[in-house]
């Protein structure tokens, strides 16, 4: 297998908890164990979480899909990714949600290796349906497009038309085993997620109250 230089660059502060970022922070280690050389090109609030990060700047909330999302969208951190990416010699460029304001449609827009693109976002997005036709040419541009679920994919599709190969998020098994673990005999609830408002954690402890016990 031929090793790969690959930059993976995510709209997301990859220093703040989520999904997309645990995605690429999972995804980069794996690719650096087997062997190809991966750096991480992000917004970053405080240290890097990995010494592979190249961080480009602070994060501004913004409002987006239901929740906050850590974005950083300002001239200066499109001036660090095109340095970042300018600096190396990658042989593919990833980028999570693509067309995400910030350093992943910067990216998008440079062009400087074939690129791949991974959606994300599921449901509904009121981005997309304003902007179909500017979220159509930059889709246009991506060399392959993945999504992480069918419903990705139906999302991306619906707006942005194209063809997508639907590759599931991945799980570090290893890093989330425990030898401590009690085993129980009642039944037990398994909450995953992040403890936010829209993952519902909440109305999950609220309908403990009416389970029998």
């Amino acid at each position: 297998m031929d090793m790969l230089r690959v930059a993976m660059v995510s709209p997301y502060s990859i220093s703040i908890p989520g999904g997309v970022q645990a995605q690429v922070l999972g995804l980069a280690r794996e690719m650096r164990r087997l062997g190809h050389e991966v750096r991480v090109l992000a917004p970053c609030d405080g240290p890097p979480p990995e010494p592979f990060v190249t961080p480009l700047g602070n994060s501004l909330p913004a409002s987006a899909n239901g929740s906050v999302a850590p974005l950083a969208p300002d001239p200066s951190a499109a001036l660090r990714t095109i340095r970042a990416l300018n600096d190396e010699a990658f042989d593919v460029i990833h980028l999570h949600e693509p067309l995400v304001p910030g350093p992943t449609v910067t990216a998008l827009l440079l062009q400087l290796a074939p690129t791949v693109g991974t959606f994300h976002s599921a449901g509904e997005s009121a981005a997309y349906r304003v902007l179909t036709k500017t979220a159509r040419w930059g889709a246009d541009h991506l060399s392959t497009r993945v999504a992480v679920s069918e419903a990705a994919r139906e999302l991306a599709e619906r707006y942005l038309g194209g063809k997508y190969t639907i590759l599931f998020n991945g799980i570090e098994i290893d890093r989330y085993r425990r030898s401590d673990v009690k085993r129980v005999d009642q039944p037990t609830i398994f909450f995953c997620g992040r403890y936010e408002p829209r993952k519902g954690l909440e109305t999950l402890l609220e309908a403990m109250r009416y389970v029998p016990r």
